[in-house]
C-alpha cells in the first residue's frame, strides 16, 4: 500500500518543470496534513525534485545526473548575488554555461549570447531584448528593474531575469569565484558521487536463508551482499566463503559477519580505498546517520573514482597546489638533501608574513619526502612542534632541512630546520607513528 508520503513524492514527480509549489497547496490537493506535505517536501528537495529559492518559494526542477564538474544553476546565482527573480521563475533550474559583461556594442554582444549563457548588464533594454531573442538569460546590475515588455519576454521564453543591488565588476567577482570553489570541491571525489544506489544493490533480509543466497548469486553474478534487519539498517555482510558447507535451509544471520565496517555517503573515496585495502575487503556498505543502507561501494568503483581527477579539466587551485608547485629539492654544497619552497603572496598572513598554516604544509611536504627516501609504509602525525626565531618573509625563497633524529619499527621523530636568506628562522620537531595492522 502506498503511503502518503509516498504518494505527495509522486505527486510532485509527475509535476511539470518550473510548476510552483507549497507546503499548503500540497496538503489542500492531497488531503493530508502540512506537517506530512512539509517531511515529503523536504525529501523531494533532498533528492533534486524541488528548490527552494528566496523571495520566489519552491520550484518544481528536472533532476539532474552527477556531472564530474559541478555547474552553477540560475536559481544558485540568485542566492549568491543576493538578487531578485523578477522574471521568468520556470528557467530556475537550467544550467549557466558562461557569463557575457554587457560592456560592448550591440552588434558586438550578439556573437556571445548563446543559449544558457548569463548577461550581465545594467539598464539598456535593447541588451535585455536581445537577450532573450538569442536564449540567454539576463542578471540586471546596479538595483535596475526591467520594464513590462522585457519582464513579459523572460516569462515567454522561460529565461530568468534577475536583479541585483550589485555593480558588473561585483558581480561577476562573485560568480567566478563560485564557480572556482565548485570546481575545487568537485575535485574531492566522495563515496556519494560513485556507490551503487540502493535501487540497484542487491542485497538480503536477516530472515533469507543460504538457499536464497545463492539465488541471488545466480542472478547478480555477485558473491558478496550486505545484510539489513526489518528497519533497512545494516546488520551484516556475507560473502561465498561464509556459507561453505552450510545446508540451504540455514538462516543467513546465523553464519553472516555481524556488525560490519561500513562508510557514510559522505566520507571521501581516499578514505574508502584505504578502508577497503587495511581492511583487506572487496566493498563495503555505504549508510545514511541512521544506520540505514543506501547503497554499496566496491573495490573497482573505487580504483576507477581515484583515476577520475586526472581527467578532469579544472584549472582551479587550492593553496596546497601553489605550495607544491613552488616546491622542489636539491643536494646542497655538503651532500645533504635540502628542500626549498618559493614564498608567493598568497601564502602571506595578514601581517604580510609567512602564514603559519603554510609554513606547517611545507614542513609536512619535507617530512614526508624525507621518510619515503628512508623507508615506505603508511604513517600518521603524531605531534608537530613550530618554533618560530624571527617572521619569515614571502617572496623569498625558504629552505627546509628536515634531520631524522630516529625512525624505529613503530615510530620516529625528525627534525626541522628553516633557513630564510641563509639564517635559521624556525624550528619544528614532529613525531610520526607508522601504521602497521
Amino acid at each position: 500500500m502506498v503511503t502518503k508520503h509516498e504518494q505527495i513524492l509522486n505527486y510532485i514527480e509527475n509535476l511539470e518543470v518550473g510548476y510552483k509549489i507549497s507546503v499548503r497547496q500540497i496538503a489542500k490537493d492531497l488531503s493530508v496534513s502540512e506537517g506530512t506535505a512539509y517531511r515529503a517536501m523536504k525529501e523531494a528537495e533532498v533528492q533534486g525534485l524541488v528548490s527552494s529559492i528566496e523571495r520566489v518559494g519552491t520550484i518544481r526542477i528536472e533532476q539532474k545526473k552527477e556531472e564530474n564538474i559541478e555547474k552553477l544553476t540560475f536559481g544558485e546565482i540568485v542566492k549568491i548575488v543576493d538578487g531578485t527573480v523578477i522574471g521568468g521563475e520556470k528557467g530556475l533550474h537550467l544550467t549557466l554555461n558562461r557569463f557575457v559583461i554587457g560592456a560592448m556594442k550591440i552588434e558586438d554582444m550578439a556573437k556571445y549570447l548563446e543559449p544558457g549563457n548569463l548577461l550581465i548588464v545594467g539598464n539598456r533594454k535593447e541588451a535585455q531584448e536581445l537577450a532573450f531573442h538569442r536564449k540567454s538569460a539576463v542578471l540586471l546590475t546596479g538595483g535596475f528593474m526591467a520594464s513590462p515588455d522585457i519582464i513579459a519576454l523572460a516569462d515567454r521564453y522561460g529565461l530568468p531575469l534577475i536583479s541585483t543591488s550589485y555593480d558588473t565588476f561585483s558581480v561577476a567577482s562573485i560568480c567566478n569565484a563560485a564557480i572556482r570553489d565548485r570546481m575545487v570541491k568537485k575535485e574531492v571525489v566522495i563515496v556519494e558521487d560513485i556507490l551503487v544506489p540502493i535501487e540497484k544493490t542487491y542485497y538480503l533480509n536477516e530472515t533469507y536463508t543460504i538457499a536464497d543466497l545463492l539465488r541471488l548469486n545466480d542472478e547478480s553474478g555477485h558473491g558478496h551482499f550486505p545484510v539489513v534487519d526489518a528497519q533497512g539498517k545494516v546488520s551484516g555482510v556475507i560473502t561465498s566463503k561464509d556459507i561453505i558447507g552450510q545446508v540451504p535451509t540455514e538462516p543467513i544471520f546465523n553464519v553472516m559477519t555481524r556488525n560490519p565496517i561500513t562508510v557514510g555517503e559522505k566520507v571521501t573515496v581516499a578514505a574508502a580505498a584505504r578502508i577497503l585495502i587495511w581492511e583487506g575487503i572487496d566493498f563495503l556498505p555505504v549508510v545514511n546517520d541512521d544506520y540505514e543502507l543506501r547503497g554499496v561501494v566496491s573495490r573497482q568503483d573505487v580504483l576507477k573514482a581515484l583515476h577520475l581527477d586526472q581527467k578532469q579539466p579544472q584549472n582551479s587551485e587550492t593553496i596546497e597546489d601553489i605550495i607544491l608547485a613552488n616546491f622542489s629539492e636539491h643536494t646542497d654544497e655538503n651532500g645533504i638533501l635540502v628542500y626549498e619552497c618559493g614564498l608567493s603572496p598568497q601564502m602571506s598572513s595578514a601581517l604580510g608574513t609567512l602564514s603559519i598554516g603554510v609554513c606547517t604544509t611545507i614542513i609536512m611536504e619535507a617530512v614526508s619526502r624525507c621518510i619515503h627516501q628512508k623507508r615506505r609504509g603508511t604513517y600518521k602525525i603524531e605531534n608537530t612542534v613550530i618554533y618560530y626565531l624571527k617572521p619569515i618573509e614571502i617572496e623569498g625563497i625558504l629552505t627546509i632541512q628536515p634531520n631524522i633524529l630516529s625512525l624505529g619499527r613503530k615510530s620516529g621523530k625528525i627534525e626541522v630546520n628553516l633557513l630564510f636568506d641563509r639564517k635559521i628562522a624556525g624550528k619544528a620537531l614532529v613525531s610520526i607513528q607508522f601504521l602497521s595492522k
